[in-house]
C-alpha cells in the first residue's frame, strides 16, 4: 500500500459575510476534492495542541505523528535543516524576515514578497556589516531567511510573527524577554532590527524597489527560535520510506529531520503563483520509489495572509483542478491511501493564524465511504472519523485503526 498526504496550507476559515456566511472551502469550486470525499472518510483533527501557537511547523509535526512538546523549537531550526546548516549545541536559529517598514509600521511582512536574488545580495551585504563568527545570516528562499547566534545567548524571548502584526508599530512589538535569562539576547536582537534599518534603508536594491513602486527590505525581523531537536525517523516509527515536496524550507527542514527525501520542483514559488502541475508530476514519480509522500502546498496560506478573499478561494480551486485531478487521474485508487487537508486556520479576516479542528479526508479501499459530501469546515464534522488529536491521524491513515 502507498500513501499521499496533499496539505492545503492556511486553507480553512470561518464564516464570511460577503460570501454568505461561508467559509471559502464551502464556497470554492473543488469536484476533485468533493469526489475524494464522497468516496472516502472524513473528521475534524485539531492540528494545534494546547499551549502551542498555530504556527505551521507545530501543524504539520502533529499530522505527521510528532509531539511538538518534545520534536518543535521554532521555525529558525527546521528552515537551517532545510538550507544544509547543521547546528551545534551553543546555536539558536531564528526565522529572519526581510520587511517593509514605513512610518514605523509594519506595510509588508514579505517585503512585497522580495526576490531571492534580492535578498541573496543582501544577506551577504548584512553578514558583511553585521555579522561576526557568533552572529551569521543565511539565506533562505525570498523574504524568509535565517538569522543563527552562538554563544552566550538565551532561547528565552519572546519574539513575534511579523505576519500577525501587520500594520502595527514595530516599538510595540519588539522582542521581549521571557526570564530575566532572556534580556541580554533581547536587546542585542533589538539593537540588531534597529541597525539593519540603518544599513538596509539606503542599499542600491531598496532604492531601485522604490523607484519601481515596491516595497522595500529595510528592516530584518528575527522570531521563532529554538535549538536543536532530536526527532525519531519516520521510517523507525511507521516503517515506511517517506519523501516530501514543498517549496517552503519550514517543511523541507522537517522532511530532513525525520529522513523524507526532499524532492524539489521546478518552479514551485511558496506563493499561489505555484507549479501545481509539477507538483503533481513529481508527486506521481515519488509513488513510484517511496511508500508515503507528503505534498505541501503554501499558496492558499500567502492569500490568507494578505487578507485577498477571492484569491483564496481561486488558490483552493488550483489546487484542486491542477494538483489533485491530476494526481488521482493517474493512480490506482484501489492501491494508494489518500489524505487532504489544511494544516490550519488562517481566516483571511484575520490574516494570521489561528487553532482549531481542521477538515480532513481519507479515501482508502479498506474503508467504506461515510455520508459526508462535500469537503470543507461545517461538514467534515459529521464525519465517520468525529474529533481527532495528536498522532491519531497518522496511525488512522497509515494504519487505518
Amino acid at each position: 500500500m502507498k500513501y499521499i498526504i496533499l496539505i492545503m496550507d492556511g486553507a480553512g476559515d470561518f464564516p464570511i459575510e460577503e460570501l454568505h456566511n461561508k467559509t471559502p472551502l464551502q464556497t470554492a469550486d473543488k469536484p476533485n476534492i468533493d469526489f475524494l470525499t464522497r468516496i472516502g472518510c472524513t473528521g475534524m483533527f485539531k492540528t494545534i495542541p494546547d499551549n502551542f501557537i498555530p504556527d505551521s511547523g507545530v501543524a504539520n509535526l502533529t499530522i505527521l505523528g510528532y509531539d511538538p512538546v518534545k520534536s518543535y523549537t521554532g521555525r529558525g531550526v527546521l528552515e537551517s535543516y532545510a538550507n544544509g546548516i547543521e547546528l551545534e549545541e551553543d546555536e539558536i536559529a531564528f526565522r529572519c524576515n526581510f520587511i517593509s517598514v514605513k512610518d514605523g509600521k509594519i506595510i509588508s511582512y514579505s517585503a512585497g514578497y522580495i526576490s531571492n536574488e534580492e535578498s541573496r545580495e543582501l544577506i551577504n551585504f548584512l553578514n558583511e556589516k553585521l555579522g561576526n563568527e557568533n552572529v551569521k545570516f543565511y539565506t533562505g528562499v525570498g523574504f524568509k531567511n535565517i538569522l543563527v547566534l552562538k554563544g552566550n545567548f538565551s532561547e528565552e524571548i519572546i519574539c513575534y510573527p511579523p505576519h500577525d502584526y501587520q500594520g502595527r508599530e514595530i516599538k510595540d512589538i519588539m522582542i521581549k524577554e521571557k526570564t530575566e535569562k532572556g534580556k541580554k539576547t533581547a536587546d542585542f536582537l533589538n539593537w540588531l532590527i534597529i541597525e539593519s534599518n540603518k544599513y538596509l534603508e539606503s542599499h542600491p536594491i531598496n532604492i531601485k524597489r522604490e523607484k519601481e513602486g515596491k516595497e522595500k527590505a529595510n528592516y530584518i525581523w528575527p522570531w521563532s527560535q529554538g535549538r536543536k531537536p532530536t526527532l525519531e525517523k519516520f521510517y523507525d516509527k511507521f516503517k515506511l520510506k517517506g519523501a516530501v515536496i514543498s517549496a517552503v524550507d519550514l517543511i523541507k527542514g522537517i522532511g530532513k529531520m525525520i529522513g523524507f527525501e526532499v524532492i524539489n520542483v521546478p518552479g514551485a514559488t511558496g506563493l499561489w503563483n505555484t507549479n501545481y502541475e509539477g507538483k503533481a508530476e513529481y508527486a506521481l514519480k515519488a509513488l513510484r520509489d517511496f511508500d508515503f509522500v507528503y505534498v505541501h502546498v503554501e499558496g492558499i496560506d500567502e492569500a490568507s495572509h494578505d487578507g485577498n478573499l477571492q484569491l483564496k478561494i481561486k488558490s483552493i480551486e488550483d489546487f484542486d483542478k491542477r494538483l489533485v485531478k491530476n494526481i488521482i487521474e493517474n493512480i490506482d485508487l484501489k492501491t494508494i491511501n489518500i489524505a487532504i487537508l489544511p494544516d490550519h486556520y488562517t481566516p483571511v479576516k484575520l490574516k494570521s493564524h489561528k487553532p482549531g479542528y481542521v477538515p480532513f479526508l481519507i479515501c482508502s479501499p479498506k474503508l467504506n465511504p461515510d455520508k459526508v459530501e462535500k469537503f470543507d469546515e461545517e461538514s467534515c464534522k459529521n464525519g465517520f472519523f468525529g474529533y481527532i488529536e495528536k498522532d491519531q491521524f497518522i496511525k488512522i491513515f497509515t494504519g487505518l485503526v
